[in-house]
């Protein structure tokens, strides 16, 4: 960086014309003189110019360093108390097992049962599969943080861990949509559900939800890649969530919180108003059943269902309300984690628990076969 500017002509030249002694000492001449200046200045021009050049190109340097160049990014976690962090580990550790047994077992039943091969075990067992997938995005992150007591994680992790959330939270908003439209169209128009609810649209409806949660996700992150970060770049989270990341920028941040509104907005709104009219459809269907029999089979299946959309929109519209409510960190983590932990640790002990038929699978899959009895026998 150039730190001294060069003098200018016009001072040199009054300093020589003031000091007539130097002159007629060295015998220089206003001749003389103008022809140094004419041979000398545009070397100094030059210099001067340069000089500006390396400032601006050092600030531009350093002032994109300072906002672009982001190497990782702090995740505090629930609490950093050292007396805390054993019981944490233990703790979720526990959670986390539990959640993937309990949602594995649940698609080991259906997919073992010839009784459960209808649509709504088929969207029972993709929900399950959400749900390890959910859990595993976030959860052995933040037992290894916690193990290790280093609670970093890389840029480019942040963003690939903030995609895979998104994708897995939708595809669990509308995986609840089309069961409630499954449980809508069996009671409301039995004679019509095998035609109606086919294998193939089955499988349509996966794929298509499945298909804009993946667009969703990557149009929230994409947009993330844009934004500029300052020094502060702790997440008061134990994993990275797009509210979070987009509080830390430093750039404007306009367009993205007008995204997470609207697209999130559309899409929650949408699936709930689709829960909604189901069930209303669905209740006026069940108070014209004349056997109590029958009724008491529709509230075994729809109650599960209507438990964990309970739970599910429940801890999300918690997220939104600390987020914007609240100043606390804290519970805006308690309620981040609800619904990233504790709702995919539920969902099997409500379905297993309220269903009838779910239970009996589960008792045929734990019970040992004939030969393992006879084995033991002998």
């Amino acid at each position: 960086m150039c730190h001294r500017k060069p003098t200018t002509l016009l001072a040199l030249r009054e300093q020589i014309e003031n000091a007539p002694a130097a002159i007629s000492t060295t015998k220089v001449t206003r001749a003389a003189f103008d022809r140094v200046i004419d041979v000398w200045k545009p070397t100094a021009t030059t210099l001067s110019t340069s000089c500006n050049h390396t400032d601006q190109s050092l600030f531009k340097n350093m002032e994109s360093e300072n906002y672009t160049r982001v190497a990782e990014f702090l995740l505090l976690g629930l609490s950093e108390d050292p007396d805390l962090q054993p019981i944490l580990l233990g703790l979720f550790l526990s959670m986390y097992l539990v959640t993937v047994l309990g949602n594995l077992l649940i698609i080991l039943a259906v997919s073992s049962d010839s009784h459960l091969h209808t649509p709504m075990y088929f969207f029972l067992s993709n929900l399950s599969f959400t749900d390890i997938c959910f859990s595993s995005t976030t959860v052995p992150k933040m037992i290894v943080d916690i193990q290790k007591q280093h609670k970093t994680i890389s840029y480019k992790g942040c963003l690939t861990q903030m995609c895979f959330v998104l994708v897995f939270i939708g595809l669990e908003n509308f995986l609840l949509t089309v069961m409630a439209y499954d449980r809508y169209v069996a009671i409301c128009n039995p004679l019509r559900y095998t035609v109606i609810v086919s294998p193939h649209v089955c499988v349509l409806l996966i794929v298509l939800s499945l298909s804009i949660s993946i667009v969703d996700a990557l149009l929230h992150t994409l947009m993330a890649l844009w934004l500029s970060f300052c020094t502060d770049l702790t997440i008061p989270h134990f994993f990275c969530e797009l509210a979070q990341v987009i509080k830390l920028a430093c750039s404007d941040t306009f367009i993205n919180t007008i995204l997470v509104y609207m697209v999130t907005g559309i899409l929650a709104v949408v699936s709930l108003i689709g829960i909604i009219f189901s069930y209303v459809k669905i209740f006026s269907s069940i108070r014209r059943m004349p056997s109590t029999r029958a009724k008491h089979k529709v509230f075994s299946t729809c109650g599960s269902h209507l438990s964990v959309v309970a739970l599910f929109y429940g801890t999300g519209f918690g997220v939104y309300a600390s987020s914007e409510f609240s100043a606390s960190s804290s519970s805006s983590a308690v309620a981040s984690l609800m619904y990233t932990v504790v709702t995919p640790l539920m969902n099997p002990f409500l379905y297993s628990l309220r269903n009838r038929d779910v239970k009996e699978a589960l008792k045929k899959l734990i019970r040992p076969s004939p030969f393992v009895r006879l084995s033991h026998a002998l």
